[in-house]
């Protein structure tokens, strides 16, 4: 139910943007930048760690999205289920595994963060430029979990799968392509 009254009740994050495609343009840009530019992690182990964080911050919306995003770049079905259940019993690579931890963390109670847990992450092979881009999907996701509440998004199974999908084939920027022409700051 969208907390923001000009929007219908059912709205979805994709209505927000159409609405609102001054800051989406950038936002979508970054997401695309975070999510599929070159890096250490593949676009299924970033989808991965978005899907992960969301689920420990408990958005429904953005966990179930991004965890068909994730499948369908091949993470195992119900590996983000059992992950965010118990990371330690869930049967994740042991290399993810420190750095889905670190992220964890960083999202439950970041000035906790220590010089042993990124060391956890090097030493499972991990470098600096993966430690920080893991950090930069945690840190958008958090953002966008409270983008996604605050506005008080929802998405039933058939929507997360259709949108997941959607992510997986057209990416980011694809979506930014959704848009109107225009970047009118106009709301409705």
């Amino acid at each position: 139910m969208s907390h923001l009254k000009s929007l219908p009740a059912e709205t979805r994050l994709l209505h927000v943007f159409e609405a609102y495609p001054g800051p989406a343009r950038p936002l979508l840009d970054l997401h695309e930048q975070v999510m599929r530019a070159e890096s250490p992690f593949t676009p299924g182990e970033r989808e991965l760690i978005a899907a992960y964080v969301s689920g420990v911050n408990s958005c429904g919306y953005c966990h179930g999205i991004h965890t068909i995003t994730a499948e369908a770049f091949g993470v195992p079905e119900g590996l983000l289920a059992a992950a965010v259940r118990d990371l330690g019993t869930a049967p994740v690579d042991e290399k993810l595994r420190p750095v889905l931890a670190y992220v964890g963390k960083l999202t439950r109670t970041p000035s906790r963060i220590t010089d042993a847990d990124a060391e956890a992450v090097f030493a499972a092979g991990w470098d600096d430029r993966a430690l920080h881009d893991a950090i930069q999907v945690c840190a958008l996701f958090n953002f966008m979990n409270r983008v996604v509440e605050g506005i008080g998004l929802r998405a039933d199974d058939a929507y997360a799968t259709t949108s997941g999908l959607r992510l997986h084939e057209i990416g980011y920027a694809g979506l930014a392509k959704l848009l109107p022409a225009e970047s009118s700051t106009a709301h409705p």
